[in-house]
């Protein structure tokens, strides 16, 4: 609308003075004058974030002895042995039900093995993002209510820097949780975890609902993280910037990549299931 809008004024003040282009003039302005104005869509500004130094934790981060888990008489893992070492960035593959979150969920200690032992080694400080993270929002708190509710030792202008970085500017801070979009409580969860970064990050699907921008700059932050990683994504720009170790999860066993995600498509001869650009 702002295009067309913008071409008929410039008709107007060019032939506005001219009496051979008058009913031409007079019909456009009275156009115009019928046209209901709508507010172009303001551009969100993204801020880069920066990672505090979080704490350095030991070399073994996280260790899965003899792993059995099952759902009912379904069968997900059956004798799973798994290390994850320190800045190793392990991401997890698989077609849908191979069992990747449920993979992350014991690690997070969301879920417990049936069988097996799943340890966390020391000086271990995780963060963990999964979906369903979104839906502990407090609906009636806004989104800077819910930032002081979390830090309540922080300054404003330390969380007003935060809720910026990750796209709440101006008035966004002052929505209702209970009014954001998926993208926009994905947004808040994940700053709340970044904040007082862990050393040990766990996250299910980070992107998901995420504009290109937010996305960009996500990838940006983790690439300069240095801690240790664990994650699952279907997003091929995502996993390519980040895996330095892949753990692929098919029918017929479990596979460990040693290298990132193109050493994977060289090894194998073809790109993971599923992935999206």
């Amino acid at each position: 609308q702002q295009a067309m809008l913008a071409k008929e004024i410039k008709f107007i003040e060019r032939f506005k003075a001219r009496a051979s282009h008058a009913a031409q003039v007079q019909s456009r302005v009275k156009k115009l004058e019928k046209i209901e104005r709508v507010e172009p869509p303001k551009r969100r500004q993204t801020v880069a974030f920066d990672f505090l130094p979080a704490p350095r934790s030991g070399e073994d981060v996280v260790s899965l002895r003899n792993v059995h888990k099952g759902y009912g008489s379904r069968t997900i893992y059956q004798g799973l042995d798994f290390m994850i070492r320190r800045r190793e960035r392990w991401c997890v593959m698989g077609v849908n039900g191979a069992g990747k979150s449920t993979l992350l969920k014991l690690v997070a200690g969301s879920t417990e093995p049936d069988d097996g032992t799943v340890a966390l080694g020391g000086s271990v400080k995780m963060g963990y993002f999964a979906q369903h993270a979104m839906d502990l929002l407090d609906g009636e708190r806004t989104v800077f209510e819910w930032l002081e509710d979390c830090f309540p030792q922080a300054g404003q202008g330390s969380l007003r820097a935060l809720a910026g970085c990750f796209g709440f500017s101006g008035d966004d801070v002052e929505k209702r949780c209970r009014v954001l979009s998926g993208g926009e409580k994905a947004r808040l969860v994940m700053a709340q975890m970044l904040y007082d970064p862990p050393n040990f990050l766990v996250l299910d699907e980070p992107t998901n609902h995420l504009d290109i921008a937010t996305k960009q700059m996500l990838i940006a932050a983790l690439s300069e993280f240095e801690g240790t990683m664990l994650f699952v994504s279907h997003d091929r720009h995502f996993l390519g910037a980040l895996s330095n170790r892949l753990l692929e999860l098919t029918p017929e066993g479990i596979h460990q990549y040693g290298g990132g995600y193109s050493e994977y498509v060289a090894r194998t001869g073809h790109e993971a299931p599923g992935l999206r650009s």
